[in-house]
């Protein structure tokens, strides 16, 4: 679930040419290999690099790329959102960030608490 009015962020994530999210960009983006991301999207490296897989991968990187996209828009830039993703430990998870709960296969409560925040609920 997309929350309203958030671009995915296919221009700044997007392969060039292509509709489809670059793994490449995101991985430079978070400052992480490819293998990282990888993991932490649940799939293969080989699925992550193979141009067969474009729409796999659009799908297991789409949440990842909503919450940066949505941390950007609060924090101000996408510097900011990729330090808050792997660094900042998220109220109520017990220390855990964006980083280790998307990895948990948890994007959706991270982008509820996002959303939360945005609100002007802190949770």
């Amino acid at each position: 679930m997309q929350p309203q009015g958030l671009d995915l962020g296919a221009t700044r994530y997007g392969e060039d040419g292509s509709r489809f999210l670059s793994p490449q960009r995101l991985s430079e983006q978070l400052g992480v290999t490819q293998a990282e991301l990888a993991r932490l999207a649940g799939v293969s490296r080989n699925t992550l690099t193979a141009k067969s897989a474009t729409r796999k991968v659009d799908a297991a990187l789409s949440p990842i790329v909503r919450i940066l996209t949505l941390a950007a828009e609060m924090a101000g830039d996408e510097s900011r959102a990729a330090i808050w993703f792997k660094h900042q430990p998220i109220p109520g998870w017990a220390g855990k960030t964006a980083h280790d709960l998307v990895g948990e296969r948890k994007a959706d409560q991270v982008l509820a608490y996002l959303e939360a925040v945005r609100a002007g609920v802190y949770a």
